[in-house]
């Protein structure tokens, strides 16, 4: 009778080691197939609740990320902004208003990189305007999109590729707002002696009056930038990184890729190894390694609050944004939360894997030198189903 406890500790013993057997048996598999004949991968796994490596296919070697770019802007935004920071635009007059509804000044507006800025919101402004008492503005409109520098593609992009312009003052993520601003103030009966619309890269000499200010939580800015990949957005999450360590008066890529640097020094590696060039995955000039990108993966995990709100941004298997579509009849439907990424060239994917026994896996799967994407995503929801099997 004192037989069935040990073979019990026994069986328990080696059902894990038999576990990871398997799914490196399986995993050895996918990579012996022929689409890395023409092209290469690399693939790094981590079970996160026993904080261990199970697998680990060319995981130092450097890719180009594609939107899996992404979790990095992710993770240093909620670790060093935090979700609660807010994306504000701000409307200002300058001058006084007199008896007579006139403002003897300008209508001042400050951009703050926010993506969702829409129609409504103009709106809203320019009800504001009215509410305040104004009905003719003697000066004119003046916008303050010194937020980041003058540049209005990122380094590394291509030109023909349907890039979106990068201005911290957008409506309908074009670079109209003050025309926008113009109509509303016009719909609301408001007239403007100066019909020249200005940008200026500082603040006036003169007092400032707040009329009206649209903030925008971090977190629903990255919902759309995570489930939709929606590359404005993520480049609108890297300017306010790149605000908060700009020395100058204005944001750069480069203050961006600083703060990228402080995620991937607590993570334990060296920026040196790497290339952060924009926070979308656009760039042709992004390099990292799957280690890193696992790295980061892990370090979220194991900060709750970081954790919580990037997982709650990941596309889901078979459920929603850019994975609605996919591994919806495999094990890995509704079990696996990812972020994909695309390039010529490139198919990406890393996330989180539930796996059988309940346990979280860190997975990071970069696609090189695949000139179709369709081939190495059905080979990448093959490895998301031995995960989940």
């Amino acid at each position: 009778m004192k037989r069935i406890p040990i073979l019990l500790f026994a069986l328990a013993m080696w059902l894990p080691h038999y576990a990871q057997s398997l799914l490196t048996e399986r995993l050895n598999l996918l990579i012996a197939d022929t689409l890395l004949n023409s092209s290469e991968v690399g693939l790094i796994v981590y079970d996160l609740d026993d904080d261990t490596l199970l697998y680990n296919y060319q995981g130092d070697k450097l890719y180009r990320p594609a939107s899996i770019q992404k979790v990095m802007t992710a993770v240093t935004a909620l670790e060093h902004l935090g979700p609660n920071y807010s994306f504000n635009t701000t409307l200002y007059h300058t001058g006084t208003i007199n008896p007579d509804s006139i403002l003897q000044g300008n209508l001042y507006v400050v951009g703050g990189f926010d993506p969702l800025v829409n129609h409504l919101d103009i709106e809203a402004f320019a009800q504001a305007v009215a509410l305040s008492g104004i009905k003719h503005i003697e000066g004119g409109l003046i916008g303050n999109a010194s937020l980041k520098d003058s540049l209005k593609w990122g380094s590394g992009w291509c030109w023909d590729d349907g890039m979106p312009i990068l201005t911290p003052l957008l409506s309908e993520r074009t670079d109209s707002f003050l025309v926008h601003l113009r109509r509303s103030l016009s719909i609301q009966g408001i007239t403007v002696a100066d019909t020249t619309d200005t940008l200026v890269s500082q603040a006036p000499d003169s007092i400032l009056t707040q009329i009206a200010v649209c903030r925008r939580p971090l977190t629903q800015i990255m919902d759309r930038m995570m489930k939709k990949s929606d590359n404005l957005h993520a480049e609108a999450v890297f300017y306010q990184l790149a605000a908060a360590q700009a020395q100058q008066p204005y944001a750069t890529a480069n203050d961006g890729a600083k703060m990228l640097h402080k995620l991937i020094k607590e993570v334990g590696h060296q920026p040196t190894r790497y290339n952060m060039a924009d926070g979308s995955g656009v760039s042709l000039y992004n390099y990292l390694s799957p280690r890193l990108m696992a790295d980061v993966l892990r370090y979220a995990y194991q900060h709750p609050d970081i954790y919580k709100h990037l997982r709650q941004s990941l596309p889901i298997a078979g459920i929603d944004g850019t994975l609605q579509n996919r591994m919806k009849k495999s094990a890995a439907y509704r079990r696996v939360f990812a972020k994909t990424g695309t390039l010529t060239g490139v198919t990406s994917l890393a996330g989180y894997a539930i796996a059988p026994n309940g346990h979280t896996l860190a997975f990071v799967i970069i696609n090189q030198n695949v000139l179709t994407p369709r081939p190495a995503r059905a080979w990448q929801d093959k490895v998301c189903d031995a995960l989940c099997k």
